[in-house]
């Protein structure tokens, strides 16, 4: 609702003349900068008011307190020393009759004793005497008499001085024979130490310390008010604030108007500020208070402080009203400099507004003029001010105008023109793309296909409906997201890809064979858009090689079976002739016996070279256990010609039915095996081959130095097992480091899919 008034009054404004808006926004800024102006000005003098009047407030509560506590503490130490004197005279007079015979020294103790046990000072305060030992003569724990308690501080005090003064801290004793104590006492049966203070004067006749006691959480009791009365209701605060002090129970020790007044129990009073007071004990608080002689109620601050040992708060106080009344003065002379200035500058805001608004209506009237195509109309300069200025700047406005006029109905012809061309271009463009015969397809920068051509679907199945505005996460088998992923971040660095083989799902599921090449698409600004693809189907051709590979393998295969069944014991029928030759040949010539040796020797040898090429050309085949004892005794031909340390783990459940895929292995085994020990430096080296996850995991690991697998600088050999792995439709993978290399043939299921992922 305020949203919609205020987009009504903005609306509103919009539609007044230049001059009333310059009335209008003056006037707002004047306002706002004298509100604001005011309210600084209010507010900082009001701060200080405050401030000044809670410091003044503070300094006297303050003062007041320290006032009571000392008028207090004399108004005690006098209380306890007129009644440690007057038992002091009694005793005497007592010590009087034993001089004259009437009673005994015993009787007179005794009756002494009974006539300060009969006191009490305050509440629970007494009278109680020690000797010059610390043994307690007189106190009203029985339990204590004669016991000597000379151990505790203020006693050994006062033995030592006899009289004296001390305050917390021990001071020198005074020559008066006479002394003030406050210390901390335990009678027997309680439980904690509890502040007390004594008076104590010396008898030498008996050697006793008599000491009026009293606590001093109980001195509100013996406190004589008048002592300090007039000093407290003397200060005032403005016209009507003042000081006053209030006890713990809600009665008015000194009040102005409530002296002696329960504040608490009268209802017709206010009472929340006194509980928030007893409850604080010490700070500030504001709250409403009528005096019983006013009319209303007015609201007035107070700082207040605490006197423990008396359960007093002491406050002083003064009412707002009487605080703030300089303010309105101030106020007054604001509003007053504010009118006035206010009603002059509308006055020069209107004139200096009429000078600019009347040349700019005779400027829009010529502007209507020439909305309808005449620029020939003008403007006259009759001054050298901004409107002046202005005026020529119309003229030149207009004598361009009519320039641009003209130039713009060319370069809208140009463009027409140049449209159409492009329009015939992009049909062109289009018309190519639709008529490739390689499938197409463009992709935004979010991975999502914009655009496929005919030819995709063919190869492919999935429409252009299928397609367009989605992710083609299902077109990209699994074992294939590594490589996918590294050309998609080629593409976005703004690299193109080209020629790179590898393997794509129909929408029948079934595997298709592509070469991919892609360039990043770019926008107007020049930043990478999307991708465009081309996937050549080479299907065929991979057929084509992997038979021929099957070709090759068969045809090897058949050289080594005849190399193992033909020449191999036609060797060694030879081998057993010239055997038979050396022996007939034992007892006729030494030198043809030698030499028929070394024959039978080279036809060994011979005959040893020859199985194993025929191994090599026919690894598995020839193995009557299949792969695992191929690689097994692969394992024990590079033990007996290379010193390292083997470590080979096969799984003899892992069985082959296609014996390519068995030879495939062997030869990718070999390789890196062979690679390892002639050029990682290697002293150990791993082989196992077991199932993982349903799929077989071959493992050629060594700890030698590591390999560069950086494309360029890779050797025939490694581009052969990649080569073989990607025939057998496996995973090839090298990981490597300075602690070591190996290299991973993964056979996994080529129908399991990666979802999520952007492809190419």
């Amino acid at each position: 609702m305020i949203t919609y008034a205020a987009k009504k009054i903005y609306k509103k404004f919009k539609s007044f003349e230049i001059r009333y808006k310059f009335i209008a926004i003056f006037f707002i800024i004047f306002f706002m900068a004298m509100l604001f102006f005011s309210l600084f000005i209010y507010i900082f003098i009001k701060n200080n008011i405050e401030k000044n009047i809670e410091n003044e407030l503070s300094n006297t509560t303050q003062m007041i307190h320290n006032m009571v506590k000392t008028s207090a503490t004399i108004s005690i130490k006098n209380h306890l020393r007129a009644i440690a004197e007057k038992n002091k005279e009694i005793i005497r007079s007592l010590y009087q009759l034993t001089l004259e015979g009437k009673m005994t020294v015993l009787e007179a103790k005794k009756q002494s004793a009974t006539i300060l046990l009969s006191q009490t000072i305050g509440i629970s305060g007494y009278v109680y005497c020690l000797d010059s030992s610390g043994t307690v003569v007189v106190h009203p724990q029985s339990g204590l008499i004669n016991s000597n308690i000379e151990y505790y501080r203020f006693v050994s005090r006062q033995i030592k001085s006899k009289e004296g003064y001390f305050e917390y801290k021990w001071q020198d004793p005074s020559e008066s024979k006479e002394g003030y104590f406050e210390y901390e006492w335990k009678n027997p049966g309680e439980t904690k130490r509890l502040p007390k203070a004594l008076y104590m004067v010396y008898f030498e006749p008996w050697d006793w310390i008599i000491s009026a006691s009293s606590y001093r959480n109980e001195f509100y009791k013996l406190i004589n008010v008048e002592d300090f009365q007039k000093s407290v209701l003397s200060l005032k605060f403005r016209e009507t604030g003042y000081s006053y002090v209030i006890d713990s129970t809600g009665k008015a020790v000194i009040h102005p108007k409530l002296q002696g007044v329960n504040i608490l129990s009268e209802k017709e009073l206010p009472n929340q500020f006194l509980k928030d007071m007893l409850k604080r004990k010490k700070g500030k608080i504001t709250y409403f208070w009528k005096n019983p002689d006013e009319s209303v109620a007015r609201k007035k601050l107070v700082v207040f402080n605490y006197i423990p040992e008396y359960q007093w708060i002491v406050a002083s106080s003064c009412y707002f009203d009487e605080i703030y009344s300089p303010l309105k003065t101030v106020r007054n002379f604001i509003i007053g400099i504010s009118f006035s200035f206010l009603t002059l500058m509308l006055f020069i805001t209107f004139k200096i507004s009429s000078s600019i608004t009347n040349p700019l209506h005779e400027m829009m009237d010529r502007f209507e003029v020439a909305s309808f195509g005449n620029f020939s109309m003008r403007m006259k300069s009759e001054s050298n001010d901004e409107v002046g200025q202005l005026a020529v700047y119309f003229n030149r406005f207009m004598v361009e105008l009519e320039s641009y006029d003209k130039r713009l109905q060319d370069q809208i012809q140009e463009r027409i023109d140049a449209q159409e061309a492009q329009r015939e271009s992009q049909e062109r463009y289009f018309l190519l793309m639709e008529s490739a015969p390689d499938p197409i397809v463009t992709y935004d920068i979010n991975g999502n296909a914009v655009y496929v051509n005919p030819a995709f679907t063919k190869v492919f199945g999935w429409t252009s409906q299928e397609c367009i505005t989605h992710k083609m996460d299902h077109f990209v088998p699994k074992e294939n997201w590594i490589e996918t992923k590294a050309g998609l971040q080629i593409l976005l660095s703004g690299k193109a890809v080209n020629n790179i083989e590898t393997q794509r799902f129909s929408k029948n599921g079934e595997i298709v064979y592509v070469s991919i090449s892609g360039a990043p698409t770019k926008d107007k600004n020049g930043q990478i858009s999307g991708t465009i693809i081309v996937l050549r189907d080479i299907t065929k051709s991979k057929l084509l090689e992997k038979q021929l590979m099957k070709v090759g393998d068969k045809e090897r295969q058949e050289i080594g079976q005849n190399l193992h069944d033909d020449l191999c014991p036609h060797l060694i029928g030879i081998a057993g002739l010239v055997t038979v030759l050396k022996d007939d040949l034992d007892a006729a010539n030494q030198e043809s016996l030698i030499l028929a040796d070394k024959v039978v020797h080279l036809i060994d040898d011979a005959i040893g070279k020859t199985r194993i090429l025929a191994r090599g050309l026919c690894p598995v085949h020839f193995v009557s256990h299949g792969l695992c004892a191929a690689l097994e005794e692969l394992i024990q031909y590079f033990e007996y010609i290379r010193e390292v340390k083997f470590d080979i783990q096969v799984d003899d459940s892992i069985e082959f039915h296609d014996n390519t895929v068995a030879t495939h292995l062997y030869y990718i085994a070999r390789e890196a095996v062979n690679n390892a020990v002639k050029h990682s430096e290697a002293d150990k080296i791993n082989l196992f081959m077991q199932k993982e996850n349903g799929s077989v995991h071959l493992c050629i690991q060594d700890n030698g130095k590591g390999m560069d697998t950086v494309m360029r600088t890779r050797g025939i050999g490694l581009q052969i097992m990649a080569y073989r792995a990607k025939i057998i439709d496996s995973r090839f993978a090298i990981n490597t480091d300075k602690h070591g290399s190996s290299i991973d043939i993964y056979l996994v299921n080529p129908f399991t899919l990666a979802q999520g992922e952007s492809v190419i």
